[in-house]
């Protein structure tokens, strides 16, 4: 069958779904159908709009080490002046701090002397005792909680690692798989912050941690702006096509090959596309429950409960923060800023300014901010009214000093489904689901809900191209799924 003949449907327009379709396209005749549940593109690295402020979901830095993902960002956006031309990706430095006790440590912690003061001598030396303690007797990484431990000592982890971890994943790190932190964190450790504090002269950009880069790139009007232009790319291209709220509801097989995908759309039709291939980024709970074959119980079971986390952000405008940083007289200079409060559900603090000042409306005079809630879709915060919670959010915001609620000027609730796969519960026994998945020779699962993985979105990318690539060879599909599974974090190679 010759590639132009080839029915290929791709699940998702985030950026793993689209970047298989811009490279099927780029290298094949092959002309995709993209499915999109939605009515954005992008999925969670989408852009929203509110009254001319926008807002990134998550926070999204395009950063990476690998030469392919680079090539493809800036192939769509170039990185230019955004001075003269709305079309680029501009450079940008990071800042992100933790908030505890009312007070500004570095992230990752820092050896300087406003971190000894503002933990108090008692604090340092259990840390100090604590740390040497744990690089001296390991502990069985069988927990996230061990994981931390190890790298950071007990005194560290609780005050810095243990309630935050448990506002993101709503349960205790002792109960969470060391894989989340083998890949989020990977050769971070209070040794590598002290190392890189030392060397950092010396060292090239290329060879820091991960969590430790200071610049990165970034769309001047957000993360979105990238994935909109890959998507105009993709119907220019010659034949790419995207179907927005389309949700899947049924993929149709003949003698376990996928033969087509079933969709209902916004006006409640169901639509049928036939396909060769699917690439699916979709939710793997939700994909096996699409099949129209007998699944073995024991994999839809595991299926059935994978977990995931879900989130909401509130969009506050503010004439001005109360809080005050010595780094800068106007506005605190973080991107975001992790909520280590206990007092407070608040888990996460963007400030959109200094993402981009193209974020926001009016840059001189107000401050965009997003407030980021880790929930479950279906329990009492996921549930609450709107006003209800941009009243609880703003009296958290206000009592922890950020913010005075006089000053808010206008507010909105963003609320996003499956945000992070989680490593508890039947993830355990997530192998079974994998290897049954990869009996289906013309299904490739992608990105970060495709793979039940938490990536990054240069992993969910190469994750795209990977399939394509393993797709146009008749290759293994191994490499696919060992997207973001080394040691090492890919993009330090």
């Amino acid at each position: 069958m010759e590639d132009k003949e080839k029915k290929v449907v791709i699940i998702g327009a985030g950026p793993a779904g689209l970047s298989c379709a811009y490279y099927l396209l780029k290298y094949t005749d092959i002309k995709p159908i993209i499915l999109e549940e939605s009515e954005y593109i992008g999925g969670i690295s989408r852009t929203h709009n509110h009254n001319g402020n926008r807002m990134d979901l998550g926070g999204h830095r395009f950063f990476t080490k690998c030469e392919e993902v680079m090539n493809l960002w800036t192939e769509i956006l170039p990185v230019k002046d955004a001075e003269n031309d709305d079309n680029v990706l501009m450079k940008r430095h990071r800042i992100s701090r933790i908030y505890f006790l009312k007070k500004f440590f570095d992230y990752p912690i820092s050896f300087k002397a406003e971190t000894f003061l503002n933990l108090g001598f008692v604090n340092v030396f259990k840390s100090g005792i604590d740390y040497i303690y744990s690089a001296l007797y390991k502990r069985k990484e069988n927990s996230l909680e061990d994981f931390y431990i190890n790298r950071f000592g007990r005194t560290l982890y609780r005050m810095f690692f243990e309630d935050y971890t448990k506002k993101v994943w709503g349960i205790h790190p002792k109960d969470i798989a060391p894989d989340w932190g083998k890949q989020r964190v990977k050769g971070l450790s209070l040794i590598g912050v002290l190392k890189n504090a030392l060397l950092k002269p010396f060292i090239k950009k290329d060879k820091v941690e991960t969590s430790l880069i200071e610049e990165f790139l970034y769309p001047k009007f957000g993360p979105g702006q990238l994935y909109e232009k890959m998507a105009e790319r993709i119907f220019q291209m010659g034949g790419g096509k995207i179907y927005l709220n389309n949700k899947v509801i049924k993929i149709n097989f003949d003698e376990n090959k996928i033969t087509s995908v079933i969709t209902l759309d916004e006006n409640g039709n169901e639509n049928l596309f036939e396909a060769d291939t699917v690439f699916s980024s979709m939710p793997i709970k939700d994909l096996i429950n699409s099949f129209n074959q007998p699944v073995n119980d024991e994999v839809k079971e595991i299926a059935k409960n994978l977990p995931y986390r879900d989130f909401m952000t509130l969009g506050l405008l503010v004439n001005k923060l109360q809080v005050k940083d010595k780094l800068n007289s106007k506005l605190i200079p973080d991107c975001w800023i992790y909520i280590q409060e206990r007092e407070v559900k608040l888990g996460r603090l963007q400030i959109f300014n200094n993402w981009s000042p193209y974020l926001v409306k009016d840059n001189e005079n107000t401050v965009w901010l997003g407030l980021e809630y880790f929930c479950s879709e279906g329990d009492s915060l996921w549930n609450m009214d709107d006003k209800d919670f941009i009243e609880l959010a703003s009296e958290e915001l206000s009592k922890i000093g950020i913010i005075d609620k006089n000053d808010i000027l206008d507010s909105v609730v963003i609320r996003v489904k499956k945000a992070y796969p989680a490593y508890f519960g039947s993830y355990k026994n997530f192998d079974k689901v994998k290897n049954y998945l990869n009996t289906i020779d013309n299904l490739y699962c992608i990105g970060r809900n495709g793979q039940h993985r938490y990536n990054n979105m240069d992993h969910s990318i190469l994750t795209g191209i990977e399939a394509v690539k393993a797709f146009l060879s008749n290759g293994n599909k191994e490499k696919v799924w060992s997207v973001n599974t080394e040691n090492e974090y890919h993009e330090e190679k």
